[in-house]
């Protein structure tokens, strides 16, 4: 299943989810018990929410039963629920101290500034690069960051993934390319080359309910939708370039159909339809099971000569009224360590979180898991600490796809998107 970056995977109990609240952090943070055992000695028992459902919660639940091998005076019970009941239920039960002692809150990384401005997430204290403390300097670009507000660190990503590229081997055969493309140029060549051949559509670009693609493509040209204050650029000049080639692609040379959800591109390319597809880990699976002969490489190089990718994560943070602050921090720091990570990415087909995994030989002789790898050292995040980023998303970056692709002009529909995102940010331009 395709991972969004604002939006939810599957669904899971609610039931469970509502016994373990009882049971969780539920008292100060003050209440931290010595040693990793509560009082009597019976181990101290850390509640984890997370809306991993997809193929890759094997690899999380394989990070939990470790640790509680490793950990019998500390252990973790793990919940799956889904993103929309864990974001409709953990804010007030976070507040209340009722929640889970550690939580994936949202599949968007901005959402723990939410619970920052309520006073629910615990500050991490635990950073270094001890065994007991989180190395965040082995992240990947960017995600130290995206937890970090007012100079105090509340989460760390509970995975990393980046963007490759998907191609068809017999499209490309067929159309007598023989590599996968390696620049911006060829990329946009070969587009229209494998469009209405062996297959329809030579890159098939999702726009909605997906990880954003587009934003690749205007980083490929120079161009980006927001600067460092938070205020659109997708008006000016870089911005509209950057834009409009891939537009008239679309409209023009029809290299890929208008409108497309992620599950939907998905289909495309899995049924032989779609010759190219940017996508993530998580895909690979269903495709070897579609029976797609398909090859994957590094998203090509911009125009700047440069490699860029984007990367997507979802956050892992502590309940501010957690009961065992001490040992929450702990078991963060082994779900992000390098030998944790090592395994993790084995597991699941995921890069590591970690850059100094990147010569790692188990990793870089995978062939699928070694090319997303490669990108996470040059890998962004999309609409990173923006304000009211899933707005800006939906109804400013997603609208002004949808309409430069059906005909309207690149100038008017930038204009109108820069107006909708710098009002949701509050930008004076």
């Amino acid at each position: 299943m395709r991972h969004s970056t604002f939006a939810a995977l599957a669904v899971a109990g609610t039931a469970a989810a509502l016994a373990l609240a009882g049971c969780s952090g539920g008292s100060p943070a003050g209440g931290a018990t010595t040693g990793g055992a509560a009082a009597g000695g019976s181990p101290v028992t850390l509640s984890l929410w997370t809306g991993f459902t997809g193929g890759d919660r094997p690899g999380y639940e394989q990070i939990v039963a470790d640790w509680n091998a490793a950990h019998p005076d500390i252990q973790v019970t793990m919940d799956v629920q889904s993103w929309d009941t864990i974001q409709t239920k953990l804010p007030a039960a976070w507040l209340t101290g009722s929640g889970p002692d550690i939580a994936t809150p949202s599949s968007d990384p901005n959402a723990v500034g939410d619970y920052v401005k309520t006073n629910s997430v615990l500050p991490i204290t635990a950073t270094g690069d001890g065994a007991d403390q989180i190395n965040v300097s082995s992240f990947a670009p960017g995600l130290a960051d995206e937890f970090t507000y007012g100079g105090k660190l509340y989460g760390v990503p509970a995975n990393y993934a980046t963007l490759s590229l998907y191609y068809n081997k017999d499209a490309f055969a067929a159309a007598g390319i023989a590599n996968p493309p390696t620049t911006v140029q060829e990329f946009q060549d070969d587009a229209v080359k494998l469009t209405g051949g062996k297959t329809q559509y030579g890159l098939v670009l999702a726009d909605n309910q997906t990880i954003q693609m587009w934003p690749i493509l205007q980083w490929l040209s120079g161009g980006d939708i927001v600067d460092s204050k938070g205020c659109s650029v997708v008006q000016t000049a870089a911005g509209q370039q950057s834009l409009s080639t891939w537009a008239k692609l679309v409209t023009d040379k029809k290299i890929s159909p208008v409108g497309l959800t992620g599950a939907q591109a998905d289909d495309l390319f899995a049924a032989g339809k779609a010759a190219m597809e940017m996508n993530g880990p998580w895909a690979a699976p269903s495709y070897k099971k579609a029976g797609v002969n398909f090859g994957l490489a590094p998203i090509p190089a911009g125009v700047d000569g440069k490699s860029v990718t984007l990367g997507s994560t979802a956050p892992l943070a502590i309940s501010a009224k957690t009961a065992h602050p001490k040992e929450a921090q702990e078991f963060l720091a082994y779900w992000t360590s390098k030998d944790v990570q090592e395994k993790f990415s084995v597991t699941t087909g995921f890069p590591p979180l970690r850059t100094d995994l990147a010569s790692d030989s188990k990793i870089t002789s995978d062939p699928t898991i070694s090319v997303f790898n490669s990108q996470v050292g040059t890998s962004r995040m999309y609409l990173p600490r923006v304000p009211n980023a899933t707005k800006v998303d939906s109804d400013g970056y997603v609208t002004l796809i949808g309409q430069i692709t059906r005909g309207t002009d690149v100038a008017t529909a930038t204009a109108q998107a820069a107006t909708t995102i710098d009002n949701l940010t509050g930008c004076k331009q």
